[in-house]
């Protein structure tokens, strides 16, 4: 696309969304993050989503002593927490012919790094991340 402000967040998201439920462990945050290389996860409950979760979220939530000589009982504990103790409550969402433009507005304005797509029902049509923008800026394919 030669002009980069007639793109759309549908020409650049990724349609390959990862979601788990309110109540999912971290221990499994943590596990989907590594397995397939993602930064991201959407929350969400009832078909509605209702919120995102970060891999530096889980970073911070998770005690840094796991595996170490000084890890205690309450290290191991904090695999136990929930998503829905983490997650970014009430996420800012784009629609898929939002302008990339605006995309980027909204991430820079909002200190945010991902963007869910949705549609006026609600429906999950994908993700923006800032990478996705910032690679679409560049011409970086990679």
């Amino acid at each position: 696309m030669s002009d980069h402000q007639a793109a759309t967040v549908a020409d650049l998201m990724s349609r390959d969304v990862h979601s788990v439920t309110p109540d999912e462990y971290l221990l499994v945050l943590n596990d989907l993050f590594r397995k397939h290389r993602i930064h991201h996860l959407l929350v969400v409950e009832d078909d509605a989503l209702v919120g995102v979760i970060s891999d530096r979220d889980v970073l911070r939530a998770i005690s840094p002593f796991l595996g170490t000589m000084a890890e205690q009982h309450r290290d191991a504990r904090t695999l136990e927490m929930r998503a829905r103790e983490i997650m970014s409550r009430q996420p800012i969402s784009v629609a898929p012919d939002t302008t990339i433009q605006t995309a980027a507005s909204l991430l820079l304005s909002h200190d945010i790094s991902c963007l869910p797509v949705v549609d006026d029902d609600g429906a999950i049509h994908g993700i923006l991340t800032s990478r996705d923008v910032l690679r679409q800026t560049t011409g970086d394919a990679a």
